[in-house]
């Protein structure tokens, strides 16, 4: 691959360019440079110039552009190619056809039957398996602190990463036997440390594992989200195999990475604020505003890649030109001042509700996940809290370690103590 980078320094010599660094080293530091350097920033992504969004307003605006498209042939360094299936990013961009990867009618007929699946009736319906499910886990957890050295336990690999993979992994028919395979597969595909030909040989795994569970579901279909695409005719016209597995292998990321993320940043938060834990232990704030007060301030995700503009766009003094790439910085528009006020920087429950962020998106392409991942940290959280009062971290907080993933904000673990 070319390094097409060089243009954008030289276009961006009065204000720089903002490096998105793929080891997460600093994220706080980023997430204000980011802020800093306007409503739209030019940054570099492994050498590949982008634009970036960084402010609430605009990314409302941008979100529903129909001038930004999801399809990879509108980006200029691909049709340059400059821009290669050597660059270690691509396959976060071209993963397949799938509702994330197409606009228009064709994304509403990919998306309806996922809709219809995540309904507000199907998630009362599903709680009390995810409740069940959290209180199996709570369970492990004491088993584990009883037997670990100390009592410390990690609070990611045993509770929060396990409970979305689970429920997922129920709505999507996926055995359970399969769960620790597809978290570890899809763990090396995100980081950054993983060498670019393992990672693009991941994503022909999960292809193979995914085609195999439609087939399967072709044959014997089920009471699940698999057999509803695979049934889905939408306009008369089914999806088509390769349809299927796109959205189950982009569904089942979604659905679980940006949960562990949320639970995680959540507790600690809240363990880091103590006068706030207690007002929500004590009932005087509820436990939703706390879900939606840690979307905005600890985004469960980092940055979104990408979209491409079909024309020229003007925002403010800058122009996003016919071709270019634009980045949506959720972590950035999360801490926007314009919109949340002086103290966007802190994470305060108390604060003026609703707390109105875009976390989950904006538009035609909002995540069609967001309400079954608030149910389950609506449920997971005060489960937590109720079985373990006295759950503290085991480490100071700046030892916890962000994992090296550009677009996900998670930790590598979190050690906790259960009894404090």
């Amino acid at each position: 691959m070319n390094c097409p980078h060089a243009a954008a320094h030289e276009a961006t010599s009065g204000g720089g360019v903002v490096i998105i660094d793929p080891l997460v080293q600093d994220l706080d530091g980023e997430t204000a440079r980011l802020r800093d350097a306007g409503p739209i920033a030019r940054i570099e992504l492994l050498g590949v110039p982008a634009w970036t969004v960084t402010r609430h307003a605009v990314a409302r605006q941008l979100l529903v552009d129909p001038r930004l498209v999801k399809d990879l042939d509108a980006w200029g360094l691909w049709q340059s190619g400059e821009v290669t299936h050597a660059w270690p990013l691509i396959g976060m961009i071209d993963a397949g056809r799938s509702m994330f990867t197409v606009d228009g009618a064709e994304h509403r007929r990919l998306r309806t039957k996922t809709s219809q699946a995540l309904t507000p009736r199907r998630l009362e319906e599903i709680r009390p398996q995810i409740e069940k499910f959290t209180e199996e886990l709570l369970d492990a957890l004491a088993e584990q602190g009883e037997k670990n050295e100390g009592g410390v336990v990690d609070l990611k690999s045993v509770f929060a990463q396990p409970l979305p993979m689970r429920v997922v992994g129920m709505l999507m028919g996926v055995d359970e036997a399969e769960h620790p395979m597809l978290m570890k597969r899809y763990k090396a595909f995100f980081s950054m440390l993983t060498p670019h030909e393992e990672r693009m040989a991941l994503l022909a795994e999960l292809d193979v594992f995914y085609a195999a569970l439609v087939r399967e579901r072709t044959a014997r279909p089920a009471d699940d989200l698999t057999s509803a695409l695979i049934l889905a005719e939408e306009g008369g016209e089914p999806l088509t195999e390769e349809e299927v597995v796109g959205n189950l292998k982009a569904m089942v990321a979604a659905g679980h990475e940006t949960t562990i993320g949320l639970i995680l940043n959540a507790v600690r938060a809240l363990l880091s604020h103590p006068d706030q834990l207690r007002k929500v232990l004590d009932g005087e704030i509820p436990w939703d505003t706390v879900v939606e007060e840690t979307l905005r301030w600890d985004t469960p995700t980092t940055h979104l890649l990408m979209r491409f503009a079909t024309e020229d766009i003007q925002i403010g003094d800058d122009v996003i030109a016919k071709g270019e790439g634009v980045v949506i910085s959720y972590r950035a528009i999360g801490r926007d001042f314009e919109q949340h006020g002086p103290d966007a920087d802190a994470f305060d429950i108390t604060r003026p509700t609703p707390i109105r962020h875009m976390t989950f998106g904006h538009g035609p392409h909002i995540c069609p996940g967001a309400a079954l991942s608030r149910v389950e940290a609506a449920i997971a959280l005060p489960a937590l809290f109720e079985r373990f009062p006295g759950l503290r971290p085991a480490v100071a907080d700046e030892e916890i370690r962000k994992l090296p993933v550009m677009t996900q904000n998670d930790m590598e673990a979190f050690p906790v103590l259960l009894h404090g």
